[in-house]
């Protein structure tokens, strides 16, 4: 029996938006509403516990179930109150609340031993930067504040490049439609930026497992 979603709210980072709607549009996906916070609000674990609260109550006004896609201890560090932690503030928001087992979005693509074998294959083992297609589609957000001092201090130590864990063929079509501002990208990071194609089978399995606990 295939799992269900029709009455479980979803409450995400937007950096994740293009792979929710990818499993909503092939029909995996057939939650009554999704809600998203800002993409890249690590950078601003003040504002991201503020929107990601705030959205999780607004879920909470029409629905009893909802699962929580974003990454723990990679997506809130909160240097001001260092042992306050994700898992924290979800549990705070009460029952019928429940996040996605997941460090980051690329652990929720691919699982640290996956990203490994990619890196060996990709990279020969150099250090990768790992990026979602939200990281690019999402630049301004997601390196909010990023001069380019900031990225030559970032960017090159990783001398496998950037990979693009893509499972909806956005970076093909974002090289096709706009070259320009793919290359300007890539001239700002000053490392390669590649595509890996591969199933959302993973994140489709870390939402799945999160309904089966909310409908049991």
């Amino acid at each position: 029996m295939a799992t269900t979603f029709s009455d479980i709210a979803i409450v995400s980072c937007g950096t994740m938006r293009m792979e929710l709607q990818h499993l909503q549009e092939e029909g995996f996906l057939n939650s009554p509403q999704i809600y998203y916070t800002l993409p890249g609000l690590h950078q601003n674990v003040q504002e991201l516990e503020h929107q990601l609260v705030k959205q999780i109550r607004k879920a909470k006004e029409n629905y009893r179930k909802v699962i929580v896609v974003y990454g723990g201890k990679f997506c809130y560090v909160n240097i001001d109150d260092p042992m306050r932690q994700m898992q924290q503030i979800i549990e705070e928001q009460g029952e019928g609340v429940v996040r996605i087992q997941a460090t980051h979005c690329m652990d929720m693509l691919a699982s640290g031993a996956e990203l490994e074998g990619i890196a060996q294959e990709m990279a020969g083992g150099e250090p990768v930067w790992w990026m979602t297609p939200g990281w690019v589609k999402y630049r301004a957000q997601v390196f909010d504040g990023w001069d380019q001092g900031r990225a030559n201090e970032n960017f090159p130590r990783h001398t496998g490049g950037a990979i693009v864990l893509d499972g909806i063929g956005y970076l093909d079509s974002y090289m096709a439609e706009d070259p320009e501002k793919f290359l300007e990208y890539v001239d700002w990071m000053g490392i390669t930026l590649t595509a890996y194609p591969l199933s959302l089978d993973r994140f489709k399995g870390l939402l799945a497992e999160k309904a089966e606990v909310l409908n049991s």
